[in-house]
């Protein structure tokens, strides 16, 4: 039995225990390497973050240079440093497009949105509005593991052993682009999940809903892909009842999608953007809140002679994450990542479609929106649940030499950014030929 005193996150320890972890050592490009030193594609980018992919030089040299001139200094109290604070410059000029105006930092995905949950309910106390302290979210949303991210995330079997979570939270139903969430039988998209939200919103009462959080498209909860103009009709709801909309780019930004952020892609400007992962691509741990000039000029305009917002992280803005963040920026924006996102979208799309072509017996929808894509699988005989048979998949996908993550019935994709249309092909292939496989002991077991 392979023992280890590290508690993995979302690891079933038992399993590990008695087979041991399985041991990543190096990686470049998008290829990643175990101890025995065979090589994977990383379909997953790590997990959903290796926008530029691994071993960028030009990453690990600005981090060793900024770790020997600073590695650390707090930002508490009117202390800053120039790295953050040309971070802080450099997001708002790319966000410029998205209205956003000032930005606060944290360490990841999940501090970025409790920061900005704080920021949403401490706003309309600002204004004089404190009855409004509600939070719209969505079914299968996936917002963080602290608590206040946690209770706005609406993947159920995250929740259940922390309840109970924060209250004022309503979850309304996930947009679908090709099925109807709340009529299931409809021949076509009703826009049931657009009428939800301002449901939602009338019955809690406008003045009592602070804000609506969505991701543009919700990655963890299966690669859920709404309707083109879902998240257009959705800011306008907010904006008619005074609910601020903050739009969660955790996954979505810095290019997954085929622009820069996930709000731009949809047409829409939100009051705060979250922003974590693709921030960095992974080489040092970071967050960001982005919010707009109201948003900010609340806070400032109201505060009186002690911090306006008492909410901080000891590594806010830190020096060493911030160069991480600068070079992997110059990096996507030098090789136009958000174009190649685009461009091999195209190509997982299509590569996808193939393999439901090829196998309807098992793939009930294969969809790509950028590079973020999904094929949602079933076994019709009943001999296996959709999550049975997606592990089963992802395992002969392993073989085959590609990581992929696979979600209850879904197999999802999120691969570096800098992927070749070759690359792409033989990521999606490693499905094809291991439902090949299945179908051929399928037909044995059958015979």
């Amino acid at each position: 039995m392979a023992k280890t005193a590290r508690w993995g996150p979302y690891t079933n320890m038992k399993a590990v225990a008695e087979n041991g972890p399985e041991v990543i050592v190096r990686a470049e490009g998008v290829y990643a390497y175990d101890e025995a030193g065979r090589r994977y594609i990383d379909g997953h980018g790590g997990l959903w973050l290796v926008n530029v992919g691994y071993g960028r030089r030009e990453i690990v040299d600005a981090i060793a240079r900024q770790a020997e001139e600073l590695a650390w200094f707090d930002s508490f109290g009117g202390f800053a440093n120039r790295p953050s604070m040309r971070l802080a410059d450099r997001l708002v000029d790319l966000m410029a497009p998205d209205g956003m105006a000032h930005v606060f930092f944290g360490n990841d995905g999940s501090e970025a949105v409790e920061t900005a949950l704080k920021i949403a309910r401490q706003y309309w106390k600002m204004r004089g509005r404190a009855n409004k302290y509600k939070f719209i979210t969505r079914a299968r949303a996936y917002h963080g593991v602290t608590f206040g991210a946690l209770s706005v995330q609406g993947v159920t079997a995250n929740r259940v052993m922390f309840e109970p979570l924060l209250p004022g939270v309503v979850h309304v139903a996930a947009p679908y682009a090709t099925q109807c969430s709340m009529h299931p039988d409809a021949p076509v998209c009703t826009f049931a999940c657009v009428r939800a939200v301002e449901d939602a919103i009338v019955t809690q009462g406008p003045d009592t809903v602070a804000a609506m959080i969505m991701e543009p498209v919700q990655a963890a909860g299966g690669v859920i892909i709404p309707p083109p103009s879902y998240m257009a009709q959705v800011a306008e709801i907010c904006r008619r009842h005074e609910v601020l909309l903050i739009a969660d780019e955790v996954v979505t930004g810095f290019g997954r999608l085929g622009d820069w952020f996930g709000s731009r892609h949809y047409g829409v400007k939100p009051d705060m953007m979250t922003m974590a992962k693709g921030l960095t691509s992974g080489y040092l741990p970071m967050g960001a809140t982005a919010v707009s000039e109201a948003v900010f000029s609340a806070f400032v305009e109201g505060g009186g002679s002690g911090p306006e917002f008492r909410h901080g992280n000891t590594y806010s803005g830190h020096p060493v994450a911030a160069a991480a963040a600068l070079a992997n920026i110059d990096i996507i924006e030098r090789e136009d990542l958000p174009g190649n996102a685009r461009a091999m979208g195209e190509v997982l799309k299509a590569s996808l479609a193939a393999v439901r072509a090829h196998h309807p017996y098992w793939v009930v929808d294969a969809r790509a929106e950028g590079l973020l894509g999904r094929l949602q699988l079933r076994d019709p005989s009943g001999r296996r649940t959709g999550a049975d048979l997606t592990a089963a998949v992802a395992r002969g996908m392993h073989d085959r030499g590609v990581i992929v993550r696979p979600i209850e019935d879904i197999i999802t994709y999120s691969p570096p950014l800098t992927i070749n249309e070759a690359q792409v092909q033989e990521m999606v292939a490693a499905a094809d030929d291991t439902l090949t496989a299945l179908s051929a002991v399928g037909s044995a077991a059958g015979s």
